[in-house]
């Protein structure tokens, strides 16, 4: 019995193999990519190269490169998606080297981005926040935006920079501008942490009976950028503001750690809420102690206009 490699080899020798062979090898040939890789390597390819490699040339040509075919990352049409093909020479052949393609390099910068802001029980439209964003038109706004870029441009340039405390009345856009300043540090790489503060009150009275409460708090304290959103606006035992707020600020302001704040009271206001915990006791020095802190932490900035969320 005639063997199989004979008749793949008399298959071959056919004129119809042959004359579909070389019509395939021309077309890839002259596919304008194919071409000026050719041209450019001239010297080193010769036309039993090009036989030896035409798979890896048919590979080539039937996917799509930087991005030119593929509406989007999830229609990707590639062997591997988000990755294009370029041609290079190996070992006396001609190869394929993947490359992540514009649209994956994209995304991966944006998850890395999104990786950096860490948040807790803030809405998502926040995270999307962004300085240009920010109506300059409202009272005030010029000053909170200028202060902010000059935090961002000076992170990591000086070791005493003081954060934000913007109070204002309800819905003026406080928590957008943290939303904004998170995303403009994540792109220089460097983590912040935004807090919705009321929440956060009550996640770590769960924490009590699931033992992870050193953990959370360990974590708030040692982000190198902390955001506290609505400061105020919860219901503060005098465990809650002493050993943990109280905690939380004192360290971050020995470690220079810049800390962010939100509020509808001002400094004034806000002690007298401190004042009185959950039980009517008035603890005026406690209180104080507070405020030290986050004066010591923060820049005052009072945030006028209309409550967007009312439009």
């Amino acid at each position: 019995m005639e063997s199989l490699q004979n008749h793949l080899k008399q298959f071959m020798n056919s004129k119809g193999f042959r004359e579909t062979y070389l019509n395939l090898k021309q077309q890839i040939k002259s596919d304008k990519d194919v071409r000026l890789f050719l041209e450019k390597h001239k010297n080193q390819i010769d036309e039993h190269m090009i036989d030896r490699s035409l798979g890896k040339l048919y590979e080539f040509v039937t996917q799509s490169k930087f991005c030119r075919e593929c509406r989007n990352l999830d229609e990707c049409k590639n062997i591997l998606k988000g990755y294009h093909p370029t041609l290079i020479i190996e070992r006396k052949t001609i190869d394929l080297k993947y490359d992540k393609c514009p649209r994956k390099e994209a995304y991966d910068a944006r998850k890395k981005q999104e990786s950096l802001i860490k948040c807790m029980y803030v809405p998502k439209e926040i995270l999307n926040a962004h300085l240009e964003d920010i109506d300059l038109n409202e009272p005030n706004r010029l000053k909170a935006v200028s202060l902010v870029q000059d935090f961002v441009e000076q992170y990591g340039q000086n070791d005493r920079l003081k954060g934000l405390y913007l109070y204002g009345s309800f819905g003026v856009g406080k928590t957008f501008i943290l939303g904004a300043i998170a995303n403009e540090l994540a792109e220089k790489g460097v983590p912040s942490m935004l807090v919705y503060v009321p929440e956060f009150v009550r996640e770590l009275k769960s924490a009590l009976q699931d033992h992870s409460l050193n953990e959370k708090i360990d974590a708030v304290k040692k982000i190198p950028v902390l955001m506290l959103d609505d400061i105020g606006a919860e219901s503060m035992s005098s465990w809650m503001r002493d050993d943990i707020l109280g905690s939380i600020l004192q360290f971050r302001m020995l470690e220079n750690l810049p800390t962010f704040f939100t509020s509808n009271f001002n400094f004034s206001e806000l002690e007298h809420h401190l004042t009185y915990s959950q039980k009517g006791e008035i603890e005026q020095l406690k209180a104080k102690r507070i405020m030290e802190r986050i004066r010591f932490l923060a820049i005052p900035v009072e945030l006028k206009g209309k409550n967007r969320r009312q439009e």
